[in-house]
């Protein structure tokens, strides 16, 4: 069964997060909180049956419709979707790999949903690895405004569920490393000039894990980073408040921040002609190019984007690049081709598509 839901015109557009620019946007991305949370009286989720789950879900969408999250709450169960709609939310960072398999021989558990609003700033996963993960975006270095999503979303929810909690340990959750406040709270960065230093970049990633810190791609945990996308979040969440788990975020990214403009002036005092020419050749290879696959167009994009900070290539060469770089992942591809509800395009179709999505965004934005 499928459900009524409009999956190329919700391709099309993207969350508010990914379309605006927020604090220090020329190196970060967007920032995003998330809050682990478990219901008491419901067993956690390995020992969750199916008829558990499924009364849960209900219990919790009535909840969350009642919320109107940005006016008026989405509500997708995970298990009536089409496979190319699961990629989309996937590619939009509102879903898990884990909370939508897009395999035919992996079952989506029952009672799996998501929740979100029409900005896509606030969203909730029902019933992943527990029974509620409440997420918070912002666009550019703006933590403060994504904790401040969640956790207003957090306490309503509190005044109206009872959460499994102890006073010692602080909130429950299915993983131990979650244990305490819960939160992971994340910032997306795009560092093209540490990228082509590598030993420099190793300094970053050596000073993000020595205060306690992951280094993970794009699509967090277990993704590479392609395109120099890189996240930074937390990994302990036991014996440190929420403000502190944030701020501990807020200490560190400015350096990086700062590290990245620097390499970016030196490449561009001792390296400009060569740097010119790779943000040039990547222009002209998405104004061009008949196939593209994913990770090439995401590194040609990456330095556009270079270009452009530089000043080597027009304003607005690379706008909106987080929208093209979520709309070319295989998802967005398929739904904005309208080939919704068949099987998966082959690589070589879907390669296709891509380059001449890229060669009409970028003839738009030159025009």
């Amino acid at each position: 069964m499928s459900i009524s839901f409009d999956c190329a015109r919700f391709a099309e557009r993207t969350g508010s997060w990914i379309q605006s620019e927020g604090p220090d946007s020329d190196v970060v991305v967007s920032c995003r909180t998330r809050l682990a949370r478990n219901v008491a009286g419901f067993p956690f989720i390995l020992r969750l049956d199916e008829a558990q789950a499924t009364s849960l879900a209900e219990e919790l969408q009535a909840l969350l419709v009642e919320q109107r999250i940005d006016g008026g709450t989405i509500w997708v169960p995970i298990g009536e979707a089409e496979p190319v709609l699961r990629l989309v939310l996937r590619e939009r960072h509102l879903i898990s790999r884990d909370l939508a398999p897009t395999g035919s021989k992996q079952p989506v558990l029952a009672g799996r949903a998501v929740a979100f609003g029409e900005t896509e700033t606030l969203s909730v996963m029902i019933n992943e690895e527990d029974h509620l993960r409440l997420q918070g975006m912002a666009a550019g270095f703006d933590l403060d405004l994504a904790w401040e999503r969640v956790s207003g979303l957090d306490r309503e929810l509190e005044g109206k569920l009872r959460f499994a909690c102890s006073p010692r340990l602080g909130y429950l959750t299915g993983c131990p490393t979650n244990v305490g406040t819960g939160l992971r709270a994340s910032v997306m960065l795009h560092l093209p000039a540490l990228g082509m230093v590598r030993s420099e970049l190793e300094k970053v990633f050596t000073a993000a894990q020595r205060t306690g810190l992951a280094v993970r791609g794009m699509y967090g945990e277990g993704s590479r980073a392609a395109g120099d996308f890189y996240q930074i979040s937390n990994q302990v969440t036991l014996g440190r408040s929420e403000v502190q788990l944030v701020e501990d975020l807020k200490a560190l990214v400015p350096s990086i921040v700062s590290f990245e403009r620097k390499v970016r002036d030196v490449l561009l005092d001792e390296q400009r002609g060569a740097i010119n020419d790779r943000a040039s050749r990547s222009y002209g290879m998405l104004r061009t190019a008949r196939s593209m696959p994913t990770e090439l167009a995401l590194t040609h994009l990456s330095q556009v984007r270079l270009g452009e900070c530089l000043g080597l290539l027009p304003k607005g060469a690379a706008q909106n690049m987080m929208q093209m770089a979520v709309q070319i992942q295989r998802g967005h591809l398929q739904a904005l081709h309208g080939a919704t509800t068949s099987a998966l395009l082959e690589v070589s179709e879907r390669d296709r598509l891509r380059a001449a999505y890229l060669r009409q965004r970028f003839t738009d934005s030159s025009s």
